[in-house]
C-alpha cells in the first residue's frame, strides 16, 4: 500500500517532472488532446480559457464522483477479488503525468486496478476515450506502487453502477506514452496541430470560432 514516505515521494517526481519541462499532463489534457489537438494548442500555447466549469456534464460528473466516494467508501468489491482499495489518491508518474486516481483497486492475484465513475450510460462497448483515460490510471499505479496492473474498472452511474472490466496490455501504454510525446511537443515547442479526423466534434467546440478548419 502506499505510505506517507511514498505519497511524498511522487509530490517530488511531479516538481522534478515540472522543472525539466514547465508542464505536467492530467487525465483532463489527455482528454482534450484525444478531442481534438488543436483544442491543447488554443488551450496551453495560446491561453485562452474554456470555460469547462460552465459545462453541465462536467458538473455533474463532479458530484457523482463525490456522492460515490460518501455512500459507501469503505464498500470492497469482493465478487472481483478485492483484498483492499484506496481512493482519492494523487499520483504523479515518470512520463511527465499526475492525476488523482478514483480508486486504485489491490486483488487477490497480486495485480492492481484502477477503478473509474462516469456519468454514463454504458452502451455494450467500451470508448476510446474512457480506456485511455484508466491506462493513464494505470500507468500512475504502476509508476508508484511497482505492482502489474492488466485491467482496469468502469462503474457506469447511469446503467445503476454497472461494473465493466477493461483489459489493459502492454500496447495500449506504448499507445499512452506516444500520446503524452505529442502532446508535450503541442505545448513545449508551441507546434500548431492538424485538427481532428471527426467533424462532428466541430460544432461543440469552444473553440469552433477561431479555428481555421483544414480538413
Amino acid at each position: 500500500m502506499m505510505d506517507d514516505f511514498n505519497i511524498e515521494t511522487s509530490e517530488i517526481i511531479h516538481e522534478e517532472i515540472q522543472e525539466q519541462t514547465g508542464f505536467s499532463v492530467t487525465a483532463s489534457h489527455l482528454l482534450e488532446y484525444l478531442f481534438c489537438p488543436r483544442f491543447t494548442y488554443f488551450e496551453y500555447v495560446l491561453d485562452i480559457p474554456q470555460h469547462e466549469e460552465k459545462r453541465f456534464k462536467v458538473e455533474v460528473g463532479r458530484k457523482i464522483h463525490e456522492r460515490a466516494r460518501k455512500i459507501n467508501p469503505d464498500y470492497l468489491r469482493k465478487k472481483i477479488g478485492v483484498k483492499d482499495k484506496q481512493s482519492d489518491v494523487y499520483l504523479s508518474g515518470s512520463m511527465g503525468i499526475r492525476g488523482i486516481v478514483d480508486e486504485i483497486l489491490f486483488l487477490d492475484d497480486g495485480t492492481t486496478s484502477p477503478l473509474d465513475y462516469k456519468y454514463a450510460e454504458y452502451k455494450e462497448k467500451i470508448f476510446k476515450t474512457y480506456k485511455l483515460q484508466l491506462v493513464f490510471y494505470a500507468q500512475l499505479i504502476k509508476d508508484n506502487f511497482n505492482v502489474p496492473v492488466t485491467r482496469g474498472f468502469i462503474v457506469y452511474t447511469r446503467s445503476k453502477n454497472k461494473l465493466i472490466e477493461v483489459p489493459i496490455q502492454q500496447k495500449d501504454f506504448n499507445e499512452l506514452e506516444e500520446i503524452v510525446k505529442n502532446l508535450l511537443d503541442i505545448i513545449q515547442r508551441c507546434r500548431y496541430p492538424k485538427p481532428t479526423r471527426y467533424k462532428r466534434r466541430c460544432p461543440d467546440c469552444c473553440y469552433r470560432n477561431i479555428c481555421e478548419r483544414t480538413i
